[in-house]
């Protein structure tokens, strides 16, 4: 995997505030590449299995272009014979958005949440724990029991 890792400067926003040390700076390295599912893979909080389940799920969010969009669509012209099963950019579009749905209908009500925020808009555990207004480190017990069931929709061994 190619990791894409970016300098980014923090600034300490309190110290200027309590009129402490102004203009104090640090570093920090981000690695764009790395979401919040491959974060708990790499640790070993999550099995193979859920995280292919996992995976799965964010593919079928992009390729069903649920996320807000800014700008116009420039995708390239579609070739004859080009694979994807016969089928048409809104076909995949369509089939992907159905397959995401009943991912989530299989997960359950009080489960899409989580789902939602961790795997398809990138939150971290912390945060979608605070912003869903659950106790701290209650997201990864619940995030797992959506992804078992994710799986099994998905059929992932």
């Amino acid at each position: 995997m190619q990791r894409h890792l970016v300098e980014r400067e923090l600034t300490v926003e309190g110290a200027r505030r309590s009129g402490g040390v102004r203009g104090k700076r640090r570093s920090v390295t981000v690695n764009l590449a790395e979401s919040p599912l491959t974060w708990l893979h790499a640790r070993g909080h999550l099995s193979d299995r859920l995280f292919d389940a996992g995976e799965r799920l964010r593919a079928d969010y992009e390729r069903a272009q649920l996320a807000p969009s800014i700008t116009m669509r420039w995708d390239p012209v579609r070739v004859k014979g080009g694979g994807d099963h016969g089928l048409t950019q809104g076909e995949r579009q369509i089939a992907a958005r159905e397959r995401f749905d009943g991912a989530l209908d299989q997960a359950g009500t009080g489960l899409k949440d989580i789902l939602w925020r961790v795997v398809c808009a990138g939150e971290g555990l912390p945060e979608a724990e605070k912003g869903l207004g659950w106790p701290a480190r209650s997201g990864k017990l619940v995030l797992k029991l959506a992804l078992e069931r994710v799986a099994d929709f998905y059929r992932v061994g």
